[in-house]
């Protein structure tokens, strides 16, 4: 936090975190109030986040699950798959070359940091939506083809 020094008109900047870069603990920090995590009782651990209608159908959320969600999103833009909010199925090759590239970028940021099955999932997603997406760029907007 930042305070100005009223006697010499300064700034003083004092580091309150408790870990440093390294993530080492900082010996002059102050201890930490919790001494432990607060845990949820065990059944609103099992329904956090999830009503009623979609409790116990939910996947576990990890890496794997999240790209194959933004996959699913560029299908579902490509008009492969109905858009569950309309029943229809709708093409906006736009949003969809947007989705893609957030799993390009995202395989980019992550270069190094996943695992061999993860690399190769998203590496094959990416791989398979962009065919695709070419695709329906020769199509045309309304799935037509286009005159050579």
């Amino acid at each position: 936090m930042a305070r100005k020094d009223e006697d010499a008109g300064e700034i003083k900047v004092t580091d309150h975190r408790r870990f440093d870069e390294e993530g080492h603990e900082r010996p002059e920090a102050p201890p930490h109030e919790e001494s432990a995590p607060v845990e949820p009782p065990k059944e609103a651990a099992s329904d956090a986040g999830q009503d009623k209608g979609t409790a116990g159908r939910m996947p576990p959320m990890d890496f794997s699950t999240f790209v194959l969600s933004l996959a699913t999103s560029a299908q579902m833009h490509m008009g492969l798959l109905q858009n569950p909010a309309t029943g229809k199925q709708e093409r906006n090759l736009d949003l969809a070359k947007q989705t893609i590239d957030l799993i390009g970028m995202l395989q980019d940021k992550t270069k190094g940091n996943l695992s061999d099955q993860e690399s190769k999932l998203i590496e094959q997603v990416l791989y398979e939506l962009r065919l695709v997406y070419v695709e329906l760029q020769k199509q045309g907007p309304k799935g037509q083809e286009e005159p050579k």
